[in-house]
């Protein structure tokens, strides 16, 4: 049964170091800009008061496809831009692991939004964040139509996951490891 299982676990592995590979590229500053750029417009078109809530924000992340598959063993990762002032100041990349029963792939898009300027920061100095450890993203489940009242969101530091696509469906940022790129 444990050679089985052990197989099982290497099969899945291979297969998901395949998709990855196939999946997910390194992009450039520029396209991972445009991508943002049309990340947002979403974000906007989707959820009302969004821009007034980026603007109230120190700073924030967009992940245009963050990638995730999942046989087994499950991985995902995507390439985003740190926004302050509206300007793009870093890129950085998003990769999380996970082990369960999980089979599908899914593409979805993030928003991190930094609503003090010492969470932004904190994040900013880190040489790898991972949230649930080294900071804690409170994750706003909003729906196509809905409203951002910033009034009530208290938390220095929110997420929004949107646009999910595909088979597999998780709402959950807890320990993506979030890294910095060299994209100059």
């Amino acid at each position: 049964m444990m050679k089985m299982y052990t197989k099982m676990i290497r099969t899945s592995a291979a297969v998901i170091a395949m998709l990855f590979a196939s999946l997910v590229f390194a992009a450039s500053g520029a396209e991972i800009d445009t991508e943002a750029n049309k990340a947002l417009t979403v974000f906007r078109e989707d959820v009302n008061g969004a821009d007034v809530f980026l603007n109230q924000a120190a700073g924030y992340l967009i992940f245009p496809k963050v990638y995730k598959v999942g046989i087994g063993l499950g991985a995902e990762t995507g390439e985003g831009a740190l926004r302050v002032g509206g300007q793009t100041v870093a890129y950085y990349r998003t990769t999380a692991g996970s082990v369960g029963l999980q089979l599908g792939a899914q593409a979805k898009s993030i928003v991190i939004a930094f609503m003090t300027k010492e969470s932004l920061q904190k994040f900013r100095d880190s040489s790898g964040w991972k949230i649930g450890v080294d900071g804690s993203v409170a994750l706003i489940d909003l729906g196509a139509g809905k409203t951002i009242d910033s009034g009530n969101i208290k938390d220095p530091v929110v997420g929004f996951i949107f646009g999910s696509k595909g088979l597999m469906y998780n709402l959950t940022l807890e320990g993506s490891k979030i890294s910095k790129l060299d994209k100059s």
